[in-house]
């Protein structure tokens, strides 16, 4: 085992300093800074990431688990994206105070509004524990002791602090990273622009280039009087950073240095032919067909009433995000040809292992076994996407039935120990919230049409109950009906629910994807697992002169590249910023995802753009040669000095393929400039308080 350690750290060490694209891991990120420094960087590795001293890394957060945020000042002043606060912004808006449609900007730390189980989680330091977590392991079948282990280094790690930590595998377990974190558990709403801004384009522009979405939202951290993570309270002060993001107000052009640092989520860059192949003309196009179904029913109600329009924002944005997304990904993936090129790799890969008897033994019938497992059970894999499609984002009443499982199936439990009465006051807590953003009639629609797409994917035809007695019927599609149920809820009630239409329909189907797909699922993926960790090891030991950097996993990464444009087909050619000029020019196209508001029309005909203009333009977004994932999403993309230049917030449609197979030549990120931010919220919302608490440089 010392021997395969040594090995791997060895070809580690020999890739790091020749890789200079990829998602890298910011403690290594020393050996890529002569690499930096010649695309123009004038930072030190320790300025970017430090253990001993404050760094770029403790300004970036990870927000709500699921994007990238950045604190901006030195009271815990934090930015994302629009789209990343986007349910917090819904969750507080209504008819009265619509934010969604007009927006909210915070006078003072008062009207800052508080958002319960919203987290915002810094990394404290990252360490390589393979060595530790594979200590007295000889088989990859060892999970206890590999388990044991991992338990045993978090204990260590965290022990008399209040940190918590993650072991996390990289390259399908050749490698593990330690990650000791801090979770701020008081994040408040501060502000948004209106959908004009936040959401300028709607689905017509999303994954689209050129783009002009001001695409941010701001909240705050609070902190205990220790400046410790605290619960949600009143005395909770603004959290002081080790270190926070200077904005730059300098000019830009084509070619500057640019830097991403944030938590991108998954790429798959490993994958079989096979398997890529079968997510292009299998996998994908089914779950693009049931979001088609979900949103044909949501659009329409949702241009008819404002106040569906509000209950229904975030939830389109989240099914639309994906949708889209997807028709990207498999265009630009068959414009690559990227099974032909996945093929090709594999077979070089091949040739490679039988050119060594030692690598023919251990690599030499990787490819083709991975191949052959993908031919015969990929269908597992279709059949698991399929039912997170219907089971998870199709019809939300099966939402509530999950919440309710736990006093259905501890009924007796929470008698027995006198909490009975806490447990339905949360669950009629749920309802309000859940009812609050619930219609019925486009849930029983969007019920009728994606159970009959299921099916017809996953057992073929079968006769179901009629979405009418549902509708009429289930506790679970009425609040009255629910809240009564909670209410009178005692030991009958747990067989009696077991008569309810939608109940009934949701454990039924449930249990059978459940008991059929899942373990078959698991298997091929743990199977996978296991060929996928072969083949990296082949590569970085076959081939240690080309550029290898491990999967994104949702920890945190940098990217760097540059400040540019694109031409991602024949006769394409797209210049690398956008300007204020591009949104007056849409809005006159009539198209009503380009609707703005009169602020916008004064401010732009008075050419009144205060400090934030370059050559008498106002910059909204640049693209940029940085490779990005979803998790990405509100990630600081820095210059060459460490100072904030915008937020990402999307990839290019051409650049969707990246999660498979990146092109620098055409995969370009998204970006929303930092002067426009700052436009919007000073000249715009007249909100400049905000700007007060900043660091501009010039």
């Amino acid at each position: 085992m010392k021997k395969i350690l040594s090995l791997l750290l060895g070809i580690l060490l020999l890739n790091t300093v020749l890789a200079d694209e990829g998602m890298l891991i910011p403690s290594l990120i020393k050996a890529f800074e002569s690499d930096m420094k010649a695309k123009g960087m004038r930072l030190s590795a320790e300025d970017i990431y430090s253990v001993n001293s404050s760094s770029l890394k403790d300004a970036i957060f990870q927000f709500g688990g699921g994007c990238t945020a950045e604190v901006v000042s030195k009271k815990g002043l934090l930015l994302t994206n629009h789209h990343c606060g986007y349910s917090q912004i819904q969750s507080h808006s209504s008819l009265e105070n619509n934010y969604i449609e007009n927006g909210y900007w915070a006078s003072n730390l008062d009207e800052e509004l508080t958002n319960p189980g919203l987290t915002a989680m810094r990394i404290v330091r990252i360490e390589n524990v393979t060595a530790q977590v594979l200590l007295g392991v000889t088989s990859d079948l060892q999970k206890s002791e590999i388990k044991a282990n991992i338990e045993n280094i978090i204990e260590n790690a965290t022990k008399g602090t209040h940190y918590t930590a993650d072991v996390k595998a990289f390259n399908y377990g050749n490698e593990y990273y330690l990650m000791v974190k801090e979770t701020f558990l008081d994040v408040r709403f501060v502000g948004t622009p209106p959908n004009s801004i936040g959401k300028f384009g709607g689905d017509t522009d999303n994954w689209v280039w050129p783009r002009h979405t001001g695409d941010f939202s701001v909240f705050r951290i609070y902190a205990g009087e220790d400046n410790k993570p605290a619960e949600y309270s009143s005395d909770n002060k603004p959290y002081s950073p080790l270190h926070h993001l200077p904005i730059s107000m300098k000019n830009r052009k084509n070619g500057d240095f640019t830097m991403v640092y944030g938590f991108p989520g998954s790429t798959e860059q490993h994958v079989c032919s096979s398997y890529l192949e079968q997510i292009i003309t299998e996998e994908r196009p089914s779950r693009i067909r049931m979001r088609d179904l979900s949103l044909s029913v949501i659009d329409k109600a949702m241009k008819n009433s404002e106040l569906i329009r509000i209950q229904y924002a975030s939830k389109q944005a989240r099914i639309s995000n994906a949708w889209k997304k997807w028709i990207g990904q498999i265009d630009g993936l068959k414009r690559l040809d990227a099974v032909r090129l996945k093929r090709e790799t594999e077979q070089e890969f091949t040739e490679r292992a039988m050119s060594n008897d030692n690598w023919k033994q251990k690599y030499g019938e990787t490819v083709s076994k991975m191949n052959a497992l993908s031919d015969e059970f990929f269908k597992y894999e279709y059949q698991y996407a399929i039912g997170i499609e219907y089971f998870y984002v199709g019809p939300e009443y099966f939402k509530l039935i999950r919440s309710t499982n736990d006093l259905i199936s501890n009924y007796a439990k929470y008698v027995g120990e006198g909490k009975i009465d806490e447990i339905k006051e949360k669950m009629l807590k749920t309802s309000e919230g859940f009812f609050k953003n619930y219609n019925q009639e486009i849930d029983m629609e969007i019920l009728s049409l994606l159970t009959q797409e299921y099916f017809s994917k996953i057992d073929g035809a079968k006769s179901f109950t009629a979405t009418s007695v549902i509708a009429s019927k289930s506790v679970f599609t009425c609040q009255e009906r629910f809240n009564q149920f909670i209410q009178k809820f005692n030991k009958k009630s747990a067989k009696k629910v077991l008569k309810d239409a939608g109940y009934n329909h949701y454990t039924k189907h449930y249990a059978e994807w459940i008991a059929n797909v899942i373990p078959n699922y698991r298997s091929f993926s743990q199977s996978m697992d296991v060929l996928l960790k072969n083949y990296v090891a082949g590569k970085l030991e076959m081939f240690p002169d080309k550029k290898h950097w491990p999967d994104a996993n949702s920890t945190l990464r940098i990217t760097f590249g540059q400040l540019e444009g694109s031409s991602p087909a024949d006769g394409k050619v797209y210049t690398e910023h956008t300007t204020l000029d591009g949104i007056i020019a849409k809005y006159n196209s009539g198209n009503p995802d380009f609707k703005i508001k009169p602020r916008m029309l004064e401010l732009f005909e008075a050419k009144d753009y205060g400090g934030y203009a370059q050559d008498n333009e106002l910059w909204v977004c640049f693209s940029g040669s940085n490779h990005t994932t979803g998790g990405n999403s509100g990630s600081p993309v820095l210059d060459a000095d460490g100072y904030l230049m915008g937020l990402n917030f999307d990839r290019s449609w051409e650049s969707t393929m990246s999660d498979y197979m990146f092109d620098p030549n055409r995969c370009r990120n998204i970006v929303v400039d930092i002067r426009y931010v700052l436009w919007v919220i000073d000249k715009y919302s007249n909100a400049g308080h905000l700007i007060e608490e900043m660091e501009l440089k010039k």
